[in-house]
């Protein structure tokens, strides 16, 4: 089975207009969470602390992907598409070659707003693929519900038999959102070929190796069974090492995460900003051409 080989907590930043996020990785090494590049965890009850929201920025040579619990989020872009997408909808964006577009959450009458941002890597044959946009509503996202009563939402993948929505990718990631009852135990395969991390959302999980009954040791524990069990709380990121499956369990509460894996690509990686290509003078290209205005081709 994968052992969690890095347990952190996802840390306060400031993005876009003055959006406060939660990041759990991004702009650093990359390279065990690849294919992926960033997970942000944007929620918040304050609206002034999201209302202003990202406003037109670039991307290319990334897919970024906006998956929403709680209120809603309105985009636009330079291609002419608008929308909004609200509580269980998911929007994967390629940006391939290039586009412009902007994205505010608006929070629920409330002021509530709970989503997620996660940027998938694009292979260098796609670098520069024409735009486009998967918009998923939450009445299309598969709920695969087992007899322990362990539900499961199929964002991308493939889950139990069950295919998730969202098609053509280029890593054949998988993200699924998975919701244990209290003091469940089961495992979950994933192939060996993957890297893969869990992000907790709510509630506590605990994860091990299950052929070490030691508890895994981590920078927050947030609630213990025993003195013998440890259980990673809300915001915690759980980056696995190789293997065929993972051994979770949930404490007395319960427990939601979301569990992401993907193909490493395996390629050289040049980023700055929200522009990530493979070779430094891509990424000088690019952005000579947002500054000379031939960014968008279409």
């Amino acid at each position: 089975m994968r052992r969690p080989q890095k347990i952190t907590t996802a840390q306060p930043h400031m993005e876009g207009a003055g959006v406060l996020v939660h990041r759990a990785f991004g702009f650093g090494d990359t390279k065990p969470f690849d294919p992926f590049l960033l997970f942000d965890d944007f929620r918040n009850d304050d609206p002034q602390k999201y209302r202003n929201g990202f406003p037109w920025h670039p991307h290319r040579g990334i897919e970024t992907i906006s998956y929403v619990l709680e209120g809603t989020v309105s985009h636009e872009d330079s291609l002419g598409n608008r929308g909004s997408i609200g509580p269980g909808d998911l929007q994967w964006m390629t940006a391939g070659r290039g586009i412009l577009h902007q994205e505010i959450p608006l929070g629920n009458p409330l002021g509530k707003m709970h989503g997620f941002q996660l940027w998938a890597n694009l292979p260098a044959r796609q670098k520069m693929t024409k735009p486009r946009y998967q918009d998923i509503r939450a009445r299309d996202i598969e709920t695969v519900v087992d007899d322990d009563g362990t539900s499961v939402r199929i964002l991308c993948g493939e889950f139990m038999g069950k295919q998730g929505p969202v098609q053509g990718l280029a890593a054949n990631p998988h993200y699924l959102d998975i919701s244990l009852p209290p003091d469940t135990s089961r495992s979950i395969a994933i192939e060996t070929t993957r890297h893969a991390f869990a992000y907790i959302i709510a509630g506590s999980v605990h994860f091990r190796d299950g052929s070490d009954p030691r508890p895994v040791q981590t920078q927050n524990p947030f609630n213990s069974r025993s003195a013998t069990q440890q259980f990673n709380g809300n915001r915690s990121l759980i980056l696995f090492d190789r293997g065929d499956s993972i051994s979770v369990e949930s404490g007395h509460e319960g427990g939601r995460f979301l569990l992401v894996s993907g193909e490493p690509l395996n390629e050289p990686v040049a980023w700055r900003g929200p522009v990530v290509m493979n070779t430094q003078a891509e990424l000088d290209q690019a952005w000579r051409e947002l500054r000379n205005g031939t960014f968008i081709t279409e």
